[in-house]
């Protein structure tokens, strides 16, 4: 009884409160963004994009998409709730699964929301780790769907990290922020799902690399 109104609270109060975090911070940061004219041409031509984002820079992503649509995959452990929770008060939807636990029906329907022109993110070093270590379920979503792939990575000034398996960022008000989109990746039919992934995980290294530059173009570097 007392664990089912703990959940209640969890489930309903904390999405609301980490909202409000989330929008202050945003509030009072300097942010730029950079490369968002890359989702942008697909948004007005009305096709679905596969954004890549390591699980640890999740947090400020649902305010800062722009896009008409965005569905997110999440767990389906009570960590993987929460965070559904949390994105349904942006107005995010979820598909919840895992690598572990009903990962292909997750997968399928994944690829059927891309086909119909939805907007999907993935953390591929999710949910467990290792840290932004790219596991093949991105790619093989990309290569069923035939979606181009946009990594998303963000680096702050200032910030603290929890100490989690991915060392999640939790940035600091008043701090400089970088977005960065990078230019689409396209899926090759004669590639296997190994190379691929091995591509996606130098493309995901290499943004974040670009967001930390620029970061550092202010006179900061990336915590």
């Amino acid at each position: 009884m007392i664990r089912k109104l703990w959940d209640r609270i969890l489930f309903n109060l904390i999405p609301y409160l980490a909202k409000g975090i989330v929008l202050l911070i945003l509030k009072t940061m300097r942010t730029e963004m950079l490369g968002e004219e890359h989702p942008r041409e697909f948004w007005v031509q009305g096709k679905g994009i596969v954004f890549s984002i390591w699980h640890e820079q999740l947090l400020l992503l649902p305010a800062v998409y722009h896009g008409p649509g965005l569905t997110a995959l999440t767990s389906l452990s009570r960590d993987g709730e929460l965070v559904s929770s949390f994105l349904k008060v942006f107005r995010i939807g979820a598909v919840r699964g895992s690598s572990s636990r009903h990962g292909m029906a997750a997968l399928k329907e994944m690829v059927r929301l891309s086909r119909s022109g939805a907007d999907l993110v993935i953390t591929p070093d999710g949910p467990r780790g290792p840290r932004q270590q790219l596991k093949a379920g991105l790619v093989q979503l990309a290569k069923l769907a035939d979606a181009p792939i946009i990594v998303m990575s963000f680096a702050c000034s200032r910030g603290y990290r929890f100490r989690s398996w991915d060392r999640f960022l939790l940035p600091c008000p008043f701090s400089r922020g970088i977005f960065c989109y990078s230019a689409p990746i396209y899926p090759d039919k004669e590639e296997d799902i190994e190379t691929f992934r091995l591509r996606m995980q130098e493309k995901m290294a290499e943004n974040q690399q670009r967001a930390a530059r620029r970061l550092e173009e202010f006179g900061v570097s990336a915590v």
